[in-house]
Order: C-alpha cells, then structure tokens, then sequence
C-alpha cells in the first residue's frame, strides 16, 4: 500500500486553473455575433414603450388632521412642546375603536407607555410599551391593534 501524500489547496487551485486554460476554452455572449452563419436563437426586440413614474409625494412634513382637536388634546400638545424633543418624535394620532373616537398618544422610545384617551380625554389604557412591550395589560386595549380603524395623523412634533 503506498503512504497518502498531502497536497496543499492552493497546489490544487494551480493545478486545475493550468488544466481550463489549456482547452482554449471560448465563451459568448447572446449579444455576440456569431463567426458564421446564425444561431437560430431570435434576439428579444427592445421596449417601445416608454418609461413611467408615479410621483411621490413630498413626505418632508406631515400634514396634520387639525379639524375639531378638542381642547384637552390642544392643552396636551402644549405639554409636550414644553419638554425637550423625544426620538423617536412624539405623535398623536385619532382612531375609531370599538365604536368611538380614540387618540393614541406616542412619545419617545424604550419602554415608554403609549397612551390611549377617549375622546374627552380620559385616559383609556397603555397599549404598547414597558418593558414587555405589551403595554399595561389592560384588557380595555387588548384587541387595539387589530380593530382600529380611520387612522388619523392629528399631530408629530416637528422640531
């Protein structure tokens, strides 16, 4: 029996590299015009039509629903306005959930509380936030995600 003889990989690479240029292997293209006669293969046409864009729309600043913010809600942007910008920036949005309107109130990040008022302002629960990130656990919010609707953008701190 003879004895196994190692042989490094980059022997191995040299070997095969040496082995493919030898063939004089040849490679083309489909665009390439062949050296006689034709392939039979049709050339795909180029589009005729032309290109098109949708435009989109500037999303710079938010436009804001400001119709019939009632006073409570003005009273609480102020509040926020006061205290120093949040990152991610606070927002106020207005939904309709389980048959009236509701905002749901976002400030900051990590483990923040949002906060959900009814439309007089009453504090309804937390649905998101603290440390599990499921919010309070109030079962008031358990299914708002699911179910809101008529989403509304009422108000982003800009600065």
């Amino acid at each position: 029996m003879r004895p196994f003889t190692f042989v490094s990989l980059p022997a191995v690479a040299l070997l095969l590299l040496s082995a493919a240029c030898q063939k004089n292997v040849v490679v083309t293209t489909p665009t390439d015009t062949p050296s006689a006669g034709t392939t039979g293969i049709i050339s795909t046409p180029a589009p005729v039509a032309k290109n098109t864009t949708t435009p989109v729309p500037d999303g710079g600043v938010a436009q804001f629903d400001t119709t019939a913010r009632p006073g409570w809600l003005e009273k609480r942007i102020q509040q926020i306005t006061a205290e120093p910008p949040q990152n991610p920036a606070a927002r106020i949005m207005r939904y309709r959930y389980e048959g009236q309107v509701v905002y749901y109130e976002t400030l900051g990040c990590c483990d923040q509380f949002t906060s959900l008022y009814d439309q007089n302002g009453k504090l309804i629960c937390h649905p998101e936030g603290g440390i599990t990130g499921k919010g309070d656990g109030n079962s008031a919010c358990r299914y708002f995600a699911k179910r809101r609707t008529e989403e509304r953008l009422v108000w982003q701190d800009s600065r």
